[in-house]
């Protein structure tokens, strides 16, 4: 399979994934405290990737430690809190309008940071595509919701996210997706996460009823397909691509966030058809490298 065809498909697969995540972090918020949600996620994923990173723990990339723990904690620990946080104050549908603004934090951290080249139609692209983002989020009728702090929260969770990925693909692309997945969850973030569901009294509260099973499912849904599987793809998807086209799945990413909804018994309006519309419009851009800004 080419690069390019690589890619999209990665970006698809990725976006479905991905775009159902805020749902699943909303189900297991009725059931856990956000800090249990963001410890748990880490902590599943860790216990699942643990085989792969023993069988490989020889390509341990130790030269480029503090890449790997810059890219771990920004990209696999701290926005894991961070979501369900402001999730208890803000819908879902918000929590993934906000995300989508990654692309635009990926663009400064990497000009800015790596001195990433980027097209000026790949600027376009990405603007477009968030003004459709933004006709998604005021066309759902929640925008009575913006509250200050946990959209702060938000939007420190997502430049978190393009601050690990512009690292990922400036100093670690030499290590294999799957593996570092495996290093990250596993040797990386695995005692950081059982320290934190420590200290939020898990371990005492916890018990083998239904309410805490059917939260402990939803967490694990989360975790090894939003977090573990997901990584993997990411880091993939990075390799055969750009920064900026890899962050574009936080684009589409509401559009599933919305299919939720209208399964969910939500009505989808003509706002946000327009808005989806727009946001693959801007995508088109994307696809063309004319013109490179060098910084």
């Amino acid at each position: 399979m080419n690069a390019d065809k690589e890619k999209w498909i990665l970006l698809i697969v990725l976006t479905v994934i991905w775009g159902s995540s805020f749902i699943l972090i909303k189900k297991s918020l009725e059931h856990f405290n956000p800090f249990q949600v963001g410890a748990l996620r880490v902590l599943i994923a860790g216990i699942i990737l643990l085989p792969i990173a023993i069988s490989k723990y020889k390509l341990f990339p130790k030269k480029h430690l503090k890449w790997l723990l810059l890219a771990a904690f920004t990209g696999n620990f701290i926005p894991m809190f961070l979501f369900p946080i402001a999730e208890t104050e803000v819908s879902s549908s918000i929590a993934g309008i906000i995300n989508s603004m990654m692309p635009i934090f990926v663009i400064i951290v990497g000009a800015l940071v790596w001195k990433f080249e980027t097209t000026k139609i790949q600027i376009v692209g990405t603007l477009i595509s968030f003004t459709g983002v933004c006709l998604l989020a005021f066309g759902g009728g929640d925008g009575g919701e913006f509250k200050l702090i946990p959209i702060l929260l938000l939007l420190l969770a997502t430049l978190c996210y393009a601050v690990s990925t512009t690292t990922v693909k400036s100093k670690l692309m030499e290590v294999s997706s799957t593996i570092l997945s495996a290093f990250v969850f596993s040797f990386v973030l695995f005692f950081p996460s059982i320290i934190a569901l420590a200290f939020t009294g898990f371990f005492s509260t916890f018990s083998f009823d239904e309410n805490h099973m059917l939260g402990l499912m939803f967490v694990s849904l989360l975790s090894i397909f939003g977090t573990g599987l997901a990584m993997m793809m990411n880091y993939r998807l990075l390799k055969v691509s750009s920064p900026l086209f890899a962050s574009t799945v936080t684009l589409l990413m509401p559009i599933v966030a919305i299919i939720w909804g209208i399964l969910d018994g939500e009505k989808l309006t003509v706002m946000q058809f327009v808005g989806a519309a727009v946001i693959i419009a801007g995508l088109v851009f994307l696809r063309t490298k004319p013109n490179v800004i060098k910084k």
